[in-house]
């Protein structure tokens, strides 16, 4: 019998019959030191695949590979089931069990908003930590009659947490520069914008520039000014401020109406969380990775693979 035959049949035994390496070495008459090198070699000509399937589970080839091509201080990469529908919702409960998973534990927790930091506050259990202040890092106070959602995220996280919630009571987006200075020179804001650029972590998600983009819904823009943002190079917002690929912003004069922590904050903050899931996202997720806006991406396996195949 070839040594590939060989192979085949061992690893028949062994993943499918369950039996054990001293008992394979037996019926093929061979070493257990032998049964051993051909379960290796079988994996490593593909003979055998394995892959682990539980919702929670990771990619951890990915997360070194990713770590050391961008230099981020941690990557959690999950699978991409076979209902894509499902890869959010998978994507949210990993930064949950990170969060839920830190050490030290954050005293104050700086969160954005949106759809995706609504499914990261959802999969978070109850009491994942103990006395986590939640500050807003951006306004999100909703114009349409849809709610935004922005004070029921920060409220969710603490409260899970047992801690206090510290809202921004402001839009995300002014539509006077005048307007927006105000409110950030007024005494009570200005604090709450402090506390969150002095959090120990922050905890975000970034939008498409396009017409699913969540300023939209929320009637901060139309969609032809996020198409026109698109047209002059927009990738996507961080913060609500849009940028292009290589993470400069792209409108200035409407960044000077956006209220929140600046770009420049978030790329000094020592333990930045970017999370993000699904195709729409992998030009802005590209540019937050390549730009020094986050230091722990959390992703799906096809926007890993997607920044991995860039030079």
């Amino acid at each position: 019998m070839d040594e590939d035959l060989l192979a085949v049949r061992v690893a028949e035994l062994y993943y499918d019959e369950a039996k054990t390496q001293d008992e394979i070495g037996a019926l093929l008459k061979i070493s257990r030191w032998k049964v051993g090198r051909l379960l290796t070699q079988a994996r490593e000509r593909g003979i055998v695949r394995i892959e682990i399937v539980h919702p929670r589970a990771r990619k951890l080839g990915l997360e070194r590979e990713l770590t050391e091509r961008f230099g981020l201080t941690d990557a959690i990469v999950v699978p991409v089931p076979e209902d894509e529908e499902a890869i959010l919702e998978r994507v949210a409960q990993a930064a949950a069990d990170h969060l839920a998973a830190l050490r030290p534990v954050p005293r104050t927790l700086a969160v954005s908003w949106g759809r995706t930091l609504t499914a990261v506050a959802d999969s978070l259990p109850e009491d994942w930590a103990a006395g986590v202040d939640v500050v807003q890092l951006n306004g999100g106070v909703s114009l349409s009659r849809r709610s935004g959602g922005a004070a029921s995220v920060a409220m969710t996280i603490a409260q899970r947490a047992g801690g206090q919630a510290t809202l921004l009571p402001s839009p995300a987006i002014l539509e006077r520069v005048e307007t927006k200075q105000a409110i950030e020179a007024d005494r009570t804001v200005a604090g709450i914008l402090e506390q969150a650029a002095g959090a120990q972590t922050y905890l975000y998600s970034a939008g498409p520039a396009d017409a699913s983009s969540a300023h939209v819904e929320n009637g901060y823009l139309k969609t032809t000014d996020v198409e026109e943002l698109a047209r002059r190079g927009a990738v996507g917002d961080v913060l609500g401020r849009y940028v292009d690929a290589d993470g400069n912003i792209v409108d200035p004069e409407l960044d000077a109406r956006t209220v929140g922590v600046s770009l420049d904050r978030l790329r000094a903050a020592k333990h930045a969380i970017f999370v993000t899931a699904g195709s729409a996202k992998h030009d802005i997720a590209r540019t937050v990775v390549t730009s020094g806006l986050c230091s722990v991406l959390v992703t799906d396996e096809n926007t890993v693979r997607a920044l991995l195949e860039e030079r």
